[in-house]
């Protein structure tokens, strides 16, 4: 087992909101960046009991979203605490931009029985219904291929699934 020399990290003050519109003053130990924001991980002081009767003090932690639960304290430097940083985007994702995530979902018509229809979206499309199975692509191929499905134009559903359906040709002069 081998022994860092770097010292354990000193947690700083900062400011949690809780639930009910309490604040309290707990300590920062450390914080991460996500895809979707930052996390910190903070420490909160309480109590717990101890052997027989006794009360000793202990310290919660967990991780919050900032700036939704924390704020700063004043006069406090939070350049120690320990940062972990998304890795920076490859050439290909900074040339490229953010990907859509994968699979599809379809909406379907009422009625009951075959052909009875449907609309096949990008599981991001704001108009594809919530809760749906997200279908891989070989399941929304054959959804797509039944009478009175059609293909979402709103997400680019059917820009991305035609030309798979219909061959890579079409479009380019070939007779489809």
């Amino acid at each position: 087992m081998t022994t860092s020399s770097s010292p354990e990290p000193v947690p700083v003050p900062i400011r949690v909101l809780l639930p009910g519109d309490q604040e309290v003053v707990a300590r920062l130990w450390s914080r991460r960046q996500t895809g979707d924001g930052w996390r910190y991980e903070v420490g909160l002081p309480a109590y717990r009991n101890g052997p027989g009767d006794s009360v000793e003090p202990a310290e919660y932690r967990f991780w919050v979203r900032a700036p939704d639960h924390v704020r700063p304290v004043d006069g406090v430097s939070y350049d120690a605490v320990p940062t972990e940083y998304l890795p920076p985007p490859s050439p290909v994702q900074r040339a490229l931009g953010p990907r859509r995530p994968s699979g599809w979902v379809l909406a379907k018509a009422g009625g009951r029985g075959p052909g009875r229809g449907g609309v096949v979206h990008a599981v991001d499309c704001e108009e594809a219904p919530s809760g749906a199975p997200v279908l891989p692509l070989e399941r929304a191929l054959d959804a797509a291929e039944q009478p009175g499905v059609r293909l979402c134009s709103l997400c680019g559903a059917a820009a991305e699934l035609d030309p798979v359906l219909k061959g890579f040709e079409h479009g380019f002069g070939e007779p489809g």
